[in-house]
């Protein structure tokens, strides 16, 4: 039985598919991005009742006020109407990941599995002050296609997909990309997550940078059913880089 795609209140798009009698797989996008970049697993997954929403400030959820508590709330709310009792898989990547953490914490018993890909739990020193002159003085760059790509291969979206996201990019205000960036380098693990009765793998790329190793170091270790992969040869991004090994990880998971 298929579902159909919809809105939940307050204008967050998500879009639904799959089997509705299964487990419920939500998957939360990284930042600068929206659902899309999870095409590929959403394929491999439809025995799985998928829920992929954009994030508030991203995609058709630009209208919204981003920040990691806000959307951890939204998403709550989405998932509480369209679990039912059901098991419920949480995979979040970068930004996404985050939210993961703060829903895990907000909602300790509601999460069965977890999945926490290049997660930043240390905050970068200065972030709150630096950001905003950073970002009016270079937002603009963001509207040259050349310099999208070379963003766009740092998180390896494919040509396939580069339009979609050179779009988003276009249409991101500069005040959005601010509140992005300033909640993302100043997050830290939320204080209840050690309560969340899930069972949560964190992944890492080897070639991802040296803080962010150790934020998966920091995460497994606040959480006593938590374990760590680091994926050999990959960098930021690895849902993207390497979506069969993704999707297997994620299969893997949910099965023990």
């Amino acid at each position: 039985m298929l579902a159909e795609k919809g809105e939940a209140k307050l204008e967050l798009f998500y879009r639904e598919s799959g089997d509705v009698r299964a487990p419920l797989l939500v998957f939360l996008h990284g930042g600068g991005v929206s659902g899309w970049m999870w095409e590929n697993q959403v394929e491999y997954f439809q025995h799985y009742h998928c829920l992929v929403p954009d994030l508030p400030g991203h995609g058709r959820s630009s209208e919204i006020s981003f920040s990691i508590c806000g959307s951890s709330e939204l998403i709550i709310d989405l998932m509480k109407r369209k679990a039912s009792g059901k098991p419920v898989i949480l995979i979040g990547f970068s930004l996404g990941a985050q939210i993961a953490l703060q829903i895990l914490s907000m909602q300790p018993q509601m999460i069965d599995y977890a999945i926490i890909n290049s997660a930043l739990v240390r905050p970068v020193p200065l972030a709150r002050h630096l950001i905003g002159p950073m970002v009016r003085m270079t937002h603009g760059l963001a509207k040259h296609r050349g310099f999208s790509r070379l963003q766009a291969k740092q998180l390896y979206i494919g040509e396939d997909l580069f339009e979609a996201y050179y779009q988003e990019t276009c249409r991101m205000k500069a005040a959005t990309l601010v509140d992005i960036l300033q909640e993302n380098m100043t997050f830290q693990i939320p204080e209840q997550l050690h309560r969340s009765t899930a069972k949560i793998l964190v992944t890492v790329g080897e070639k991802e940078k040296k803080m962010m190793r150790k934020s998966a170091a920091d995460i497994a270790a606040s959480h006593r059913s938590c374990e760590v992969r680091v994926l050999p040869q990959v960098g930021h991004g690895v849902p993207l880089a390497q979506p069969e090994l993704f999707n297997e990880i994620i299969e893997a998971w949910i099965r023990d």
